[in-house]
């Protein structure tokens, strides 16, 4: 089944503005932080906004799933994707709208009136990002709004539901409300992503009632590890594919459906787990030049649009797994969990599915003069991008 639009993904999470800056480690020792982690602001951190405003910094809508969505809405039809989340009344929200609607997403967002707009301080020091978000606003998030008569109707008429795990520190009744409405619908899915390693370490509880499910299951390998931890019992200590293997096993609400786990591992393969299948498959990712990485912040919010974008679409597990790879691939080349904004001519689209009829081509030209310069995939032979000039 392919993609027609009409919103058939909804996404569910905490909007917030990242507030990116390099640090030589000043800041990170400054306010106790780890090179490579996502963590929520306490009162000491506070400070660490304005900190990173009075340096050269860069302001990108942000907020995990909302990248996902923002990914997704890149690869497939218009008017596919919508993003559901809580912001202020304020400048940074406009700035949240303005950017999602250059990237053709729709947003529904509850507005708080006493909460400002939620943000997100990200210190990049080299291949490390280290991420520490202050919820404000998206932490009133509510199920009213969810099950209010503007947004319900989209709810049911959406077939994919998208939860990033940080909304388990928001508002489980309405990632429940998501769970078991995928669940009761035999032509519904729900993908729960773990997006951080503190959720299952200190909201094991809230992941837990959320795991029967869970038909995609997406997270890296350091989040995997933490929910093993968390676990205890025989998981605990395992590696990636028994953890995955295991994960997918587990009891689940809707068995007409196998869960699917699926476990980044950075630069290591990609490994995924079918519930029922044994050994889970490995996916080699394609290497990228050192020199072509410019930040790798929100890589796997990218992965996770890409991903989610090839279960939309129907496409296999395999493809799926390289529509993620490439988006990421693509993600860090650009500062923050960025997309090259420009959708394709209609003309070079079409001449292409012409020549390439069983190739896809989810990357948007970008016009240069009267040319267009177009970045493709070919999943089944050597070559990951090609570049092909037509008139545009």
């Amino acid at each position: 089944m392919g993609s027609t639009g009409d919103y058939q993904l909804l996404c569910l999470e905490n909007p917030l503005l990242d507030i990116q800056a390099e640090d030589d480690e000043t800041l990170l020792s400054k306010y106790g932080l780890k090179p490579n982690d996502a963590i929520l602001a306490e009162e000491n951190h506070m400070p660490l906004y304005a900190d990173i405003l009075s340096r050269k910094h860069a302001l990108i809508a942000g907020g995990a799933a909302q990248n996902t969505a923002r990914g997704a809405q890149y690869i497939l039809p218009p008017s596919t994707v919508l993003y559901i989340g809580c912001v202020g009344q304020d400048d940074y929200a406009a700035q949240l709208r303005s950017a999602c609607a250059a990237a053709g997403l729709r947003v529904e967002y509850r507005v708080d009136d006493t909460q400002p707009t939620g943000r997100c301080g990200v210190l990049i020091n080299g291949s490390n990002r280290s991420l520490c978000t202050h919820l404000a606003a998206a932490n009133e998030y509510k199920l009213e709004h969810l099950q209010s008569p503007e947004i319900w109707p989209l709810v049911e008429k959406a077939q994919f539901y998208y939860v990033g795990g940080f909304h388990l520190t928001v508002c489980v009744p309405a990632v429940m409300a998501l769970a078991k409405e995928a669940a009761a619908k035999p032509d519904k899915t729900f993908i729960m992503n773990l997006s951080a390693p503190f959720i299952p370490q200190f909201f094991k509880q809230q992941l837990d009632e959320t795991s029967p499910y869970w038909d995609y299951v997406i997270g890296n390998e350091t989040e995997a590890l933490a929910w093993a931890e968390a676990q205890g019992g025989e998981i605990k200590g395992k590696g990636i594919a028994e953890i995955a293997t295991y994960m997918a096993g587990l009891k689940k609400a809707n068995e007409a459906r196998k869960r699917v786990v699926v476990i980044t591992q950075g630069t290591d393969p990609t490994v995924v787990a079918v519930q029922g299948e044994g050994k889970p498959r490995e996916y080699p990712v394609r290497t990228i030049a050192k020199e072509e990485i410019y930040d790798t912040n929100g890589a796997g919010d990218a992965f996770a649009g890409g991903f989610v974008a090839g279960i939309v679409e129907g496409k296999a597990l395999e493809e799926s797994v390289d529509m993620g790879q490439w988006l990421a691939r693509l993600s860090i080349k650009e500062l923050g969990p960025q997309y090259v904004l420009l959708k394709p001519p209609a003309k070079a689209n079409t001449l292409l599915q012409r020549l390439f009829p069983t190739q896809r081509f989810p990357h948007p030209p970008v016009p240069t003069s009267d040319l267009v310069l177009l970045q493709v995939s070919f999943p089944q032979t050597n070559i990951f991008q090609s570049v092909i000039i037509l008139p545009a």
